[in-house]
């Protein structure tokens, strides 16, 4: 008789007593093996598309990328099955319960553990491939992480690497095809987005569109030098230098208080 494969298991959490404690707990669990751990959202996505676990118990409040991020990260219709560890109040928590999905509320016990893990098991057991689960995982952030109409950091993808930009830290964004081009420093990230996109997701109080192809961050700006046919030079700190055309004139002038 064969043995069923174990199911192969992923810690998410920023909290090493947290991980030590799933770790033993899982460790008490016939049929399960854990193939990671991950004390950040950064390294946890990763690890989810590198290791393909069949379950992760994800941490929702995490610095810098929280569980949400690691869900944007990875995408919803990559995602393995998910057991949320969270502080959440209990009003939040009815959201996971309307959408179906488990989660363990810190500090847990060991039988809630087990009845999480009785859960996952039947989720992993009448798995058929219909996207529900996605549609759930999708639901539970938009219900729990209302999208916003700005944004303060991007998802780059490179190399098997996922990087969270801060939208703070970028100096200026170009066009590049069909990607944008996010310059960080002497760092620059493609991502898979349209220009019109990207600015309607940035802080107009932080960033303004100088060219069809260029947006910039307006506390980079070091100055501004006439050019030809209404046109004007616009230099960063950095010493990058790109061309301000006068159809965006007006939206530059109306950021720095005076006539250009």
């Amino acid at each position: 008789m064969t043995t069923p494969r174990p199911t192969r298991v992923l810690i998410v959490d920023d909290e090493p007593l947290a991980r030590e404690r799933l770790r033993t707990l899982l460790q008490e669990e016939p049929g399960f093996e854990i193939v990671g751990e991950a004390g950040d959202g950064t390294t946890g996505a990763e690890s989810i598309l590198a290791l393909q676990p069949d379950l992760v118990f994800l941490d929702v409040q995490m610095p810098g990328a929280d569980g949400f991020d690691v869900i944007d990260a990875v995408g919803a219709d990559k995602m393995p099955f998910v057991v949320f560890v969270t502080a959440y109040d209990r009003y939040a928590l009815r959201a996971f319960d309307v959408h179906a999905l488990d989660y363990l509320l810190k500090p847990f016990d060991r039988e809630r553990f087990r009845q999480a893990l009785t859960r996952a098991r039947q989720q992993l057991d009448r798995a058929n491939g219909n996207g529900e689960i996605e549609r759930r995982l999708a639901a539970i952030v938009n219900d729990l992480r209302p999208a916003k109409a700005r944004t303060d950091r991007f998802v780059v993808k490179s190399g098997g690497r996922i990087f969270f930009v801060r939208t703070g830290e970028i100096d200026w964004i170009e066009a590049a095809g069909n990607y944008v081009k996010l310059h960080v420093g002497n760092d620059s990230h493609l991502i898979r987005e349209t220009m019109n996109a990207v600015e309607g997701k940035l802080s107009p109080d932080l960033f303004v569109r100088i060219h069809r192809c260029h947006i910039v961050n307006i506390e980079q700006v070091r100055e501004l030098q006439p050019w030809f046919n209404g046109e004007y030079v616009v230099f960063l700190k950095n010493g990058t230098r790109l061309t301000l055309s006068r159809g965006y004139r007006e939206r530059l002038q109306e950021r720095v208080g005076r006539p250009i």
